[in-house]
């Protein structure tokens, strides 16, 4: 049976409304008054979630840490600026207080046990476990304990790896969710892997989703036609603002359409039709755009039918095409002029 569960309330699964998380990451530069104004950005957006990255530097990195890509003139080394990106508790309290006043869940990824311990004391819903994260298992046996929903992110992980991860998640309780990635930053549509979305759905039978690097709001959409239950994209204030994470982030326009079109797909997949009995509703419809069997000249009374005496013509109702075999070789009963309908009853 597909496992569904809730974070705060709103429930997650392919029944339901797309969940959809906005990520900040650092794209606040270590700003508390940015990282604020990311809150009301994404919940005027009307995103289910928004997430940060709670970054303990003393707890998850040395100073001998080395800059994968060194973006920023304003820190020495790696180790400074994970520093710089700290909140402390009561700045987290205050952060998660503003969400719930703009009725937007609050997550955030921990890269510590340090960081899982505060905000399990600030009472965080779920967890989010980074890429980089799925070879720590002293790690991820501490998130499990917490009982609470852990989303899992796959971005640099072989099929063994994920495997394992599930395998250990699994012998819990926690309920949990699987996201297909990939770590580039931006994305490649070549590298989207969209084909990831359907293995995982048949593999893990649990919520999966799409943890977006393209920058695009087409990846997460096509996840989400594909059966993904929850997609997380990066957001910014715009496209040239500073951050590591803005090459791979939506503005806050096409977060909106984001939004807008997940809530579309949804609808769309929750209702589906039936092709026959929509041909019984459009019936009137189809007999205005339909063709019926005329005659293609002035035709006489005891005349013998051939091909070349029938034309179709608008509208519909009369004899159709694919019943032409059934009329030639047939007497007509009657005259019929020319672009007149020929019916069954002028026939025999």
């Amino acid at each position: 049976m597909f496992k569904e569960f809730s974070i705060e309330n709103k429930a997650i699964g392919t029944n339901h409304k797309p969940f959809i998380i906005a990520e900040v990451a650092q794209s606040h530069d270590g700003n508390l008054n940015i990282a604020h104004s990311f809150i009301d950005l994404c919940a005027n957006a009307g995103a289910d979630a928004i997430k940060f990255q709670t970054h303990i530097a003393s707890e998850e990195s040395t100073i001998n840490d080395e800059w994968r890509i060194k973006f920023t003139h304003y820190d020495e080394s790696r180790y400074e600026y994970w520093k710089r990106m700290e909140f402390s508790k009561e700045e987290w309290k205050g952060l998660i207080e503003h969400c719930k006043e703009k009725d937007i869940i609050f997550l955030s990824t921990p890269f510590s046990e340090a960081a899982v311990d505060l905000l399990e004391d600030l009472g965080i819903g779920a967890w989010k476990l980074a890429s980089g994260e799925l070879s720590n298992i002293r790690l991820i046996d501490y998130i499990i304990k917490t009982g609470k929903p852990i989303l899992i992110s796959s971005g640099m992980s072989p099929w063994e790896e994920i495997d394992d991860v599930i395998e250990r998640v699994k012998k819990s309780n926690n309920a949990f969710a699987l996201f297909q990635c990939n770590s580039s930053y931006p994305t490649p549509v070549e590298k989207i892997g969209l084909n990831i979305i359907t293995e995982m759905l048949h593999k893990y039978n649990v919520p999966i989703g799409l943890s977006d690097h393209s920058a695009t709001i087409f990846s997460p959409l096509a996840a989400i036609s594909l059966g993904a239950s929850i997609v997380e994209v990066h957001v910014t204030f715009h496209g040239s603002a500073f951050g590591p994470d803005v090459p791979a982030s939506l503005n806050p326009d096409e977060l909106v359409r984001l939004v807008e079109g997940a809530k579309y797909i949804h609808t769309a997949k929750m209702n589906p039709i039936d092709k026959d009995q929509e041909a019984i509703e459009m019936q009137k419809m189809r007999t205005l755009f339909t063709r019926s069997m005329v005659a293609a000249k002035d035709l006489k009374k005891n005349h013998v039918i051939t091909a070349n005496d029938i034309d179709y013509k608008k509208p519909g109702g009369g004899i159709s095409a694919k019943d032409e075999s059934m009329v030639i070789g047939k007497e007509l009963l009657i005259d019929i002029p020319r672009s007149e309908k020929i019916n069954w009853e002028n026939i025999k």
